[in-house]
Formats: C-alpha cells, sequence, structure tokens
C-alpha cells in the first residue's frame, strides 16, 4: 500500500462492520497453500498473526519508493519517510486512546518494552524490601525482567494464584496489596490459557495501594478495543507482529508525567538534544528512549496494521472470535479425551488442551502432518505449568480469518490423532 493509497483511508472508530470472512482470507495470501498435501490451517496466532496483502505492500512500498533515514535529514525521502513513521505513532495513540502522542514509544516489541520499564523506571523506584507482584499466568518477559531488578534491588516477588479455572484469585490478590507494593505487572490475556483477566478492577486496587501497573496486552489488543485511559494503565505493552504487522517492532505506552521522570534507557542518535564531553541534554518525549535508527518500516507497518484492523472493526473482531471459540469448545467437547486445560468465565479465542494417553508435542507432530498449525509446549510459561503439574499443552490459537470449517479440520485431525495413540 502506497502513501497516497494509505492517506484515503477514512478510519472511523468504533464502526460497526459485518464480518466478510471470504474477502478477509482473500487477503491473506499465506493461507492459500497446502501443507503435506492437506489445505493450510493455522492455529498458531497466539505466537504470530499472518499479515494481509495491504500490510506486505506496504512494505514493499516503503523499500521500494521512499526508503530513507527518518528525523534528522532534509531532503524529500527523508521527509516522506519521517512524515509516514510519525502518522503511524498518531495512529497508534488512536488506536489505544491515548491522551498524548508522545506517550506513544516505539520499541523492539513486547519483551522489549517491559524491560525498558524495568531498567529506567524500576531502577529509579524499586528499592530494597519492596515489593513486585506479579501472576501464575505470565509470560517469561513479564517475569524475567522484574526477577533481575528485584535481583539487583533486594526487592521481593509475590505471586497471584490461580483456581483450577485458570483465573486470578481476586482475594488473593487484594491480600497481596499492601504499603510496600510498588509495582503489580499482569497480563490482559494468558497467552497459554487465553483467561481475560479484570484488568480494570486489578488495576485500580493496586492504585489504592499506591502502585504504579504495567498490563501486558500482546494478546488483548489484536482481539479486542483497548483503552488505556479507562483502564487508567500506567504503561501498556503490544507487538505489531500479532497485529497483522512486521516483527521486531512494537508499543510501550506510558503516561506523561511517569516517562518525563524516567531516565533514558539506550544512549546515542535522536534522544540528545546536545551533547559535548561535558554533558549531554536529552530529548523530549518521546524520543528519549528511541535511540538510534528505529525500525522505520516496521513502525509505518504497524500503523498500516492497525488501519486495516480498524477497518474490520475491532469489535467485530472480537464477536467473530468469540463464535469460533464456542464452537470449538463445542465440538471439542464431543471428544472424551480431550483434557481443557483453562476453563475461565471470560476467554479470549484460545484452546489449550491434552489428550489423554498422548504428549503435547506428539499430539502436535501429527496435526502437523495433516496441515493444522498448532502451538504445543510450555508456550513460555513455565511457572504455570509447573503450578497446573503438566509439561505442556496443545493450544489452538484462532484469528479473525478463521473459519467453522477449519475448526471442524481440527477435530477431526484429533480423532485421527487418538486412533493412532489408541
Amino acid at each position: 500500500m502506497g502513501l497516497e493509497r494509505e492517506s484515503t483511508i477514512d478510519i472511523e472508530f468504533n464502526k460497526v462492520l459485518n464480518i466478510d470472512i471470504q474477502k478477509i482470507r482473500s487477503e491473506f495470501p499465506i493461507l492459500h497453500q497446502e501443507v503435506n498435501g492437506k489445505p493450510l490451517v493455522y492455529f498458531d496466532n497466539a505466537a504470530t498473526s499472518q499479515k494481509p496483502i495491504q500490510v506486505i505492500e506496504a512494505i514493499d512500498d516503503y523499500y521500494g519508493r521512499y526508503n530513507a533515514n527518518i528525523h534528522r535529514g532534509v531532503h524529500h525521502l527523508s521527509q516522506v519517510a519521517t512524515d509516514a513513521y510519525e502518522k503511524a505513532r498518531r495512529t497508534t495513540q488512536r488506536f489505544l486512546n491515548a491522551e498524548h502522542e508522545h506517550e506513544v514509544l516505539f520499541t523492539a516489541g513486547t519483551t522489549d518494552s517491559i524491560n525498558l520499564v524495568a531498567q529506567t523506571w524500576g531502577r529509579q523506584n524499586i528499592q530494597k524490601g519492596d515489593e513486585i507482584i506479579l501472576t501464575q499466568l505470565e509470560h517469561h518477559s513479564n517475569i524475567v525482567p522484574w526477577q533481575m531488578l528485584a535481583e539487583e534491588k533486594g526487592a521481593i516477588i509475590k505471586v497471584v494464584d490461580i483456581n483450577e479455572a485458570g483465573e486470578l484469585d481476586m482475594e488473593g490478590y487484594k491480600s497481596l496489596l499492601c504499603n510496600a507494593t510498588k509495582l503489580v505487572a499482569f497480563n490482559h490475556i494468558s497467552n497459554a490459557l487465553g483467561t481475560l483477566n479484570p484488568v480494570k478492577e486489578m488495576t485500580a486496587l493496586a492504585h489504592d495501594a499506591g502502585a504504579i501497573v504495567l498490563i501486558d496486552g500482546a494478546q488483548s489488543v489484536p482481539h479486542m478495543k483497548v483503552d488505556v485511559q479507562e483502564l487508567d494503565a500506567d504503561f501498556y505493552t503490544f507487538s505489531a507482529h500479532k497485529i497483522c504487522g512486521p516483527t521486531g517492532v512494537g508499543v510501550l505506552y506510558g503516561k506523561e508525567a511517569l516517562l518525563e521522570k524516567m531516565p533514558p534507557w539506550r544512549g546515542g542518535g535522536e534522544m540528545i538534544k546536545t551533547v559535548s564531553f561535558s554533558g549531554t541534554t536529552y530529548n523530549e518525549l518521546p524520543f528519549k528512549f528511541e535511540a538510534g535508527t528505529p525500525h522505520i518500516e516496521g513502525g509505518i507497518v504497524m500503523g498500516v496494521a492497525m488501519d486495516y484492523l480498524n477497518q474490520i472493526g475491532l469489535e467485530n473482531i472480537a464477536a467473530y472470535e468469540a463464535e469460533l471459540l464456542e464452537y470449538g469448545v463445542q465440538k471439542m467437547a464431543e471428544l472424551e479425551y480431550i483434557d481443557f486445560i483453562g476453563t475461565a468465565k471470560e476467554k479470549a479465542s484460545v484452546i489449550s488442551f491434552n489428550m489423554k494417553g498422548a504428549h503435547p508435542f506428539d499430539v502436535g507432530t501429527i496435526l502437523d502432518k495433516l496441515g493444522v498449525a498448532v502451538r504445543t509446549g510450555h508456550h513460555c510459561c513455565q511457572p504455570l505449568m509447573e503450578r497446573l503439574g503438566i509439561p505442556g499443552t496443545v493450544r489452538a490459537s484462532f484469528a479473525f480469518y478463521n473459519t467453522k470449517e477449519e475448526i471442524d479440520a481440527l477435530v477431526s485431525g484429533l480423532e485421527r490423532a487418538h486412533k493412532m495413540f489408541s
């Protein structure tokens, strides 16, 4: 998609449209192929999403027509690239309903964003004896940075437990909050189980205790409309590659007041105003946190991906994926040898399960031979799997370009796998 085509897009946020699944699928070239002689069924969307032709063309358009470094150039190509990059920042501001454009920082992705907060806000504010609250549902990227910080500072990590359905123990969470709590970090939606957490309530409770909140939105932003002001999130993170955009780029939203007080993380070009050997003056937001040449194409094309999702409608995506989830659970529940792992009342489009008498890896391997792509293992959630007492799960995760017929293919594959293991 060229800049001229992009500029004609008139996005009407919250517009309700119908899902035209055939039209949508026609826009994803990768879906129209065979794997092992079978039509591809891609159910690994929680790991990464596929890309529509609009996104693919936008990548080609950048490199073929206006590839240049941004912000510092006075020539035409640099100005065109800079305009496109900063337009993507404004698109992201609207996408999250951030109050200010400069509250949107472009990073290398969710993991990078969490590390940025840990190494700036965390190092500046966490002291010996302070407490950091995490949950059993966290991805390793929302555990390890805080462990590293706690080890460095002598802080204490406490963990919110879950019930058998994979839902957070909210009474236990409340009991952990105290004057020593300085930070609470949790995901909006569990990548392993699909649990939709009560993040607005959790944020309000944390704020009442005087704590700062970071929400990992990697799994929520692809499936629902997110309003960071309504959530009152202090920090909110996500990755472009899970919303039909490129890998290696993502977003950290932070409240202006917090970002202003935080020191830079990486030093170099762009994040400075003046440099001398006697001292350096740092740049204003958001550039203070964006050292060096960024992933220019990635930022621009991330904005194109957001425009694409907005044209379909996040509300429509959520409703359609809820239908897929309900249908998938209903069909798989008919298989008596399937154990569902994670049965929260509020869920996103993830079905995590195991087959009696079979290892998840073996089930995934057989499904792959039938053209069905699923994820197997601990899903970067080893503490969660240990808590559940299992080595891992098979995870089928749906997107708005999937169909009920593809779910039927998954169920047929599970029936065949079971016969092989019987």
